[in-house]
């Protein structure tokens, strides 16, 4: 079972990447979906086929899904939609308002995270090829598990007991909306859906994401963003897609200096994201639509290499033994020692890089040590622990 994870800037082409990836798994006999989490789809203008929330055929051995959140509201929402819609109309919003606040901020990527997880362990599939929204989305659908998981582990358990107190004095002085145990239930059984989720997706053996570029300075200063963070939640990156290169065969004078640029800015993407491989396409006289210049797109695009291939084989975490002390070393590229902020709480390491922060679970090695010290070596975060 292999999941691609294809992100990137809007704009960039990852829709078109992560296509012809897909129809080039399946021509190898593999069984392929792919899906996007992308609220603005064009997987369908991509194929030119139309694609629905349910998975539809696109070719032999693939399929393809566009999630409608909505229509998930109705399948497994339905009891947290009708007291958010209750709640908001007993707060004054009208009927339209409330319909529409009650698709709540998120859940996009959560029924995403459900449906990967769905479709890797159905055994359906061999590959789930996943065109993922533009990177700040993609951040947060990945960081999803951790953040749901220490809601659910705290947060929820506290929330459901104090409910349970108070309902019975709100309903005789207030006619305040008190989520029931059937909302609860609902919010249980959804979490449930995601067990296992995030253990999936930080197996570099499993998934590994892409991450699609032009050869533009901005593109760039965020894919090295998304890179850092993407590894600070523990995710495998093995591609770098540079994208929509000017071909040799273009020589006209009015375009060298943009050519020039573009030769700049590729040698730096080299630079630094090795030894992760950097895989390039050329910008093409004509629309990337249909199953076949999708196909002719991906073959040029990987060359040699079987796309669903794990590409680059570098670990985001590791613990090592040093003297008495044991080394816990994450993989933080772009990264400086002022970027990072660290403590500790019940045993786990909070860490912070720019607006991104995490909670990680300690193992009972490290638990039991109290943190000495923590530096940046090269492009990893260390951090030890001494008995």
């Amino acid at each position: 079972m292999r999941i691609l994870l294809f992100t990137g800037k809007g704009g960039v082409g990852k829709t078109t990447v992560a296509a012809a990836t897909a129809l080039l798994t399946a021509r190898a006999g593999l069984r392929t979906i792919v899906c996007s989490t992308d609220p603005a789809h064009s997987l369908a203008d991509a194929f030119d086929v139309p694609l629905g929330d349910a998975p539809t055929p696109i070719a032999r051995g693939l399929h393809g899904q566009q999630l409608d959140a909505r229509a998930r509201l109705e399948d497994v929402w339905g009891s947290v939609r009708e007291y958010v819609v209750t709640l908001l109309d007993w707060a004054g919003a009208g009927a339209v308002e409330a319909e529409e606040l009650s698709v709540v901020p998120g859940l996009d990527e959560v029924f995403a995270l459900a449906d990967i997880r769905e479709f890797a362990t159905s055994g359906e599939y061999d590959v789930v090829v996943v065109d993922c929204a533009p990177t700040a989305e993609t951040v947060r659908l990945l960081s999803l598990p951790d953040v749901l998981g220490w809601y659910m582990d705290r947060v929820f358990p506290a929330t459901r007991s104090v409910t349970r107190a108070v309902r019975p004095l709100l309903s005789r002085v207030s006619t305040l909306p008190v989520a029931g145990d059937d909302v609860f239930g609902a919010l249980r059984r959804f979490y449930d859906r995601l067990d296992g989720v995030r253990d999936l997706l930080t197996d570099g053996d499993v998934t590994t994401a892409r991450i699609v570029v032009n050869a533009e300075r901005v593109v760039l200063a965020e894919a090295r963003r998304t890179y850092t963070y993407l590894s600070l939640f523990g995710y495998h990156v093995d591609a770098i897609v540079a994208n929509r290169l000017l071909p040799d065969a273009v020589r006209d004078p009015w375009f060298a200096t943009w050519k020039d640029s573009q030769a700049e800015h590729l040698d730096a993407v080299r630079a630094a994201f090795v030894p992760v491989p950097v895989l390039t396409a050329d910008l093409t006289p004509h629309e990337l639509v249909g199953a076949a210049r999708l196909r002719e797109f991906g073959d040029a695009l990987y060359r040699d290499r079987a796309p669903e291939a794990r590409l680059s084989t570098g670990e985001p975490f590791r613990v090592d033994a040093v003297g008495d002390s044991l080394v816990l070393s994450m993989h933080l590229p772009f990264t400086e020692r002022g970027d990072v902020e660290l403590g500790r709480a019940d045993g786990e390491l909070l860490l912070a890089v720019g607006s991104y922060r995490r909670a990680l679970v300690l193992p009972d090695s490290l638990r039991r040590r109290d943190v000495v010290g923590a530096r940046m070596n090269g492009d990893r975060l260390e951090v030890e622990f001494a008995s």
